[in-house]
């Protein structure tokens, strides 16, 4: 896999906001947030898409959920509530192709999340 943005954020050569940060995880403020608290978390491991997470990632992949939790624990917004995002591929909205879960918090969020889409078609 081709270096990306995240693993740049996980070598430490391009500065991030961390939240979370153990040997298989990371979580930071995404730089383009959409809501009033909005963190990705990702494995350090490099995995492009969710299409190439193999049986062995499994519980690395379920790792990121509940740092997702914790995180949001931290910030008092789990018993409000957040949404969780991964995108795959690009009709599916990815554009860094490094698995990253969207942690999207403190404001009500709307259903579908992208009413506008919907209407062009």
């Amino acid at each position: 896999m081709s270096e990306t943005i995240f693993t740049k954020i996980i070598d430490k050569s391009i500065p991030a906001d961390i939240l979370f940060e153990d040997d298989d995880v990371l979580a930071f403020r995404d730089i383009n947030p959409q809501a009033p608290l909005h963190f990705l978390v990702i494995p350090k491991k490099p995995i492009a898409t969710i299409n190439d997470i193999t049986p062995d990632d499994y519980a690395l992949v379920g790792k990121l959920s509940g740092v997702a939790a914790q995180v949001a624990a931290e910030y008092d917004v789990a018993e409000q509530g957040f949404r969780t995002v991964m995108n795959c591929n690009e009709y599916g909205g990815q554009t860094v192709y490094h698995i990253h879960l969207h942690v999207l918090a403190g404001k009500p969020l709307g259903w579908p999340p992208y009413q506008e889409t919907l209407k062009s078609q």
